[in-house]
């Protein structure tokens, strides 16, 4: 499949099959973590990888929208450090879309959790500590986002998108008059 056919074909999985995630396709998928860039190459994003069942249905509670959660068979924690790049969020975003690019490429799933919060210092705290203090993460790091993961149990939604024109502009922003 071409990229652009794996950008078109994913959505979101909220329903995961309990078949494990072969060991050599969940390489695969840190990979894409892995090779993610980053501004300037400064490495300001890191991964968590969980497998384990009872960390797994810990981390569903993290906020009410990750029911999802407790089907998924892997999570993928990801995390910035605004002390190595002030684009640490952005960094952590593009490898977020990479892992999600990489399983749908591999036939896996994946549910997206924000943990961050931008608008809302409080309820980013409560739940980044929530997180942070099962994972022993340390506290110069911020939890972007959790992403389960699995074979998914059907098929997604489809995605509703928004016509082009009001997405798309050329040459500037608007409609032309």
């Amino acid at each position: 499949m071409s990229v652009l056919d794996v950008i078109r074909s994913r959505r979101e999985a909220t329903n995961f099959q309990g078949k494990q995630i072969p060991q050599e396709i969940l390489k695969d998928i840190i990979d894409s973590a892995y090779y993610a860039p980053s501004g300037n190459n400064l490495l300001s994003r890191e991964f968590i990888i969980v497998e384990s069942r009872e960390m797994l249905d810990y981390l569903e509670k993290t906020t009410p929208f990750m029911k999802w959660m407790a089907t998924a068979q892997v999570a993928i924690i990801v995390t910035g450090r605004p002390d190595v790049s002030k684009y640490w969020l952005q960094d952590a975003s593009i490898a977020s879309a990479f892992i999600w690019l990489g399983a749908t490429d591999l036939g896996i799933g994946v549910g997206f959790g924000a943990v961050y919060h931008s608008e809302d210092e409080r309820e980013s705290e409560t739940r980044e500590s929530y997180v942070r203090n099962a994972l022993h993460i340390p506290e110069d790091r911020r939890i972007v986002a959790i992403l389960g993961m699995g074979f998914p149990e059907g098929e997604p939604k489809e995605k509703k998108l928004l016509k082009r024109e009001e997405t798309i502009f050329f040459e500037k922003f608007g409609q032309e008059d």
